[in-house]
């Protein structure tokens, strides 16, 4: 089946190209690609405090090829909403989909029924039916909404939202444009989900091939680059696994627009730009800059921030940054967000002029996972030392890192946690997770750009939970080649739910057992990042674990009812990474 896969994928990337340059003639046959926006023309936007939005389907063509989206009020993306903070919105939702759907509230605190999760915040929105969201508005900053029914966020049910703050904005700014990334597929989700569940590689364009053996051995000697092929073999792990779905098949958007007919916003020299970017994909992690530019960051998931100064950001899926710029220069400027596993990219244009544009950079090397990304705390070169040690294999199949452990680590090690064993369900797990937050992650390291870290972002106001009242650890867990993915090991439809008493303040440490980054959302409550010393440092709706680390952050369950737990990878969270936590 690989080889088939292989013989298949330069038509498949012509395919992707030859698709992209179509958008634009087939906006000139009437039918819009996905609705681009242009010029900073605004899509629609909806401000005040009743909404009425309808969940209905959209003819579109993004790659030569019309395809039916799932949208909001006949958009793709759906409209802007804007909010004040202070108010009570109410929205009634209408679905005229021939399925249940819902609309979720992503990052927004408001009670357990108003959260938009079918079977746990209620029965979702059946045909023809309709439901009323009634909430207070107590916050402000960058969020966005999208369903919570099975794939229709990957068919295009998603869009923006921003809640003006009570006394203003803290960072002033001459323009404010969204930045909504997203990633569109041609194929139905349910036939890429079963294309995973049979072979979890299906994507995956970038395996490492026998060039990339003989320059290997050309540039660090034959020993080494046997011994590093010899160790990924034996773990039967893959250094090329950063992304499980691809440009083989996404087409990448920027507000709605395709990279052949990207999307523009107007500026004025010497302006101060705000750009609320939003990660809206089911899958992509975007690694975003705009060369030639500074970014100075100053809202991380809605919540204002030290501002800090960057060349490149990494966006989790589900996250939001605030950024603002300042064009000195009558010129063009790309805005350019590649995936992170540099298999295709999203573009768009700040402009001084109608019809300028800059030119787009060419996507990074395809990066591969290291040692850090597989041990944590132990040190690469240890690891690469014991690449012909015997390693030991348990009768489900994984691999036993603990057994790897050495005398010496990385600073910043964790104490080694109580470890799972691997077997059907976890076929990986890491012994000493590193808990550093200053690792920007794989295909971003000593890049020679300033890149953004966690440990850059550091929250204005005071902490929500100042103490610890009580602690939970869970790992994330995933079987690759069976496509499982689960916390501790046990998938939400075995799982039993998570409980916490109404006031507790919970310390919940996440350690990540696998080699991909796991972008977690906890649904009613605020996470709080510490630091490694424990200290408060960052709110957050959503944080990114990356593979073999260890992050702690606390809550305070102070909202009564069924909240989602879960990775906000669209296909991870339906194989199973997803818990109930309960307040009660």
């Amino acid at each position: 089946m690989k080889t088939e896969r292989a013989r298949g994928m330069p038509l498949s990337r012509r395919r992707f190209v030859q698709g992209l340059a179509l958008g634009g003639v087939a906006a000139g046959l009437g039918w819009t690609p996905g609705r681009a926006q242009v010029l900073g023309a605004p899509r629609t936007e909806l401000r005040g405090t009743t909404f009425d939005l309808t969940i209905g389907e959209l003819a579109v063509d993004f790659t030569g090829r019309r395809r039916r989206a799932t949208v909001v009020n006949g958009q793709l993306p759906a409209p802007l909403l804007r909010w004040r903070q202070g108010d009570t919105v109410t929205l009634c939702v209408r679905n005229a989909l021939p399925m249940t759907s819902s609309i979720h509230w992503h990052g927004i605190v408001l009670p357990a029924d108003m959260d938009g999760v079918p079977g746990l915040s209620f029965a979702g929105i059946p045909p023809g039916g309709a439901y009323v969201y009634r909430f207070a508005v107590n916050q402000a900053g960058t969020y966005w909404y999208h369903s919570h029914s099975r794939f229709q966020e990957q068919t295009g049910l998603y869009g923006p939202i921003v809640i003006e703050p009570r006394g203003g904005e803290r960072h002033a700014a001459d323009r404010d444009y969204v930045v909504l990334l997203s990633d569109w597929t041609d194929e139905d989700p349910e036939r890429i989900y079963a294309n995973l569940k049979q072979q979890s590689d299906y994507y995956n364009t970038a395996r490492p091939t026998a060039g990339e053996f003989l320059r290997d051995a050309r540039t660090r000697g034959l020993a080494a680059a046997l011994g590093e092929r010899r160790m990924w073999q034996r773990m039967r792990m893959d250094p090329s696994d950063l992304a499980d779905v691809s440009a083989m098949t996404y087409t990448y958007l920027l507000n709605g627009s395709p990279p052949a007919a990207p999307w523009s916003g107007l500026f004025a020299a010497g302006e101060r730009v705000r750009l609320r970017f939003i990660n809206g994909s089911s899958m992509t992690f975007f690694d975003v800059r705009i060369p030639g530019l500074t970014m100075t960051v100053v809202a991380a998931d809605g919540q204002d921030v030290e501002p800090v100064s960057v060349e490149e950001c990494r966006l989790g899926v589900a996250e939001t940054l605030d950024v603002i710029v300042q064009p000195a220069a009558d010129r063009a400027w790309t805005i350019f967000a590649q995936s992170m596993d540099r298999s295709g990219y999203a573009c768009g244009t700040l402009t001084p002029h109608p019809g300028l544009r800059a030119p787009v950079p060419a996507l990074d090397p395809r990066p591969r996972l290291a040692m850090i990304d597989m041990m944590g705390a132990m040190a690469m070169a240890d690891a690469m030392d014991m690449a012909s040690a015997p390693m030991s294999a348990d009768a489900g199949g994984g691999m036993d890192h603990a057994g790897m452990a050495m005398d010496h680590a990385h600073d910043g090690a964790a104490s080694a946690a109580p470890v799972l064993a691997t077997g059907p369900e976890a076929d990986m797990r890491v012994a000493q997770p590193r808990t550093n937050l200053d690792d920007p992650g794989v295909g971003l390291r000593d890049n020679g750009r300033r890149v953004l870290t966690y440990a850059d972002l550091r929250t204005l106001d005071a902490p929500i939970a100042p103490r610890v009242d009580r602690e939970l650890t869970l790992r994330l867990t995933g079987n690759m080649h069976r496509y499982l993915w689960s916390f501790d090991a046990t998938r939400f439809s075995r799982a039993p739910p998570l409980r916490l008493a109404q006031g507790e303040q919970v310390r919940i440490t996440l350690i990540n057992d696998t080699m991909m980054t796991h972008p977690i959302h906890l649904h009613g409550m605020w996470s709080e990042l510490e630091d490694e010393d424990g200290r408060f440092q960052l709110r957050k709706h959503t944080l990114s674990v990356q593979p073999a680390q260890q992050l702690s952050y606390r809550i305070c369950a102070d909202a009564l009812g069924r909240w989602a737990y879960h990775c906000h990878l669209l296909y991870h969270m339906e194989a199973g990474m997803f818990r109930e936590l309960v307040v009660a």
